[in-house]
């Protein structure tokens, strides 16, 4: 589960395992606050129209060298 949600205040939803079960751990500004077995749950402690998915964009390819730009002897 590598889905995460976050919200305002400092919110922030992630669903992990705990105890071989699949929960939906609820925390705000770091500290734990719940985990929650359902989605019901989670609005108790957060309003669930206020979360975004937070989405991993892949990574950037690396470039090769960088050409640094000079100005060109017309413009001068």
């Amino acid at each position: 589960m590598d889905r995460r949600w976050v919200g305002p205040d400092g919110y922030e939803v992630v669903g992990i395992m705990r105890a071989g079960r699949q929960v939906l751990r609820v925390r705000q500004n770091g500290w734990l606050v719940a985990d929650c077995m359902s989605v019901a749950e989670v609005a108790r402690h957060v309003d669930l129209a206020d979360l975004c998915e937070v989405i991993q964009l892949p990574a950037q390819r690396k470039t090769e060298a960088v050409v640094r730009a000079g100005t060109s002897s017309h413009h001068r």
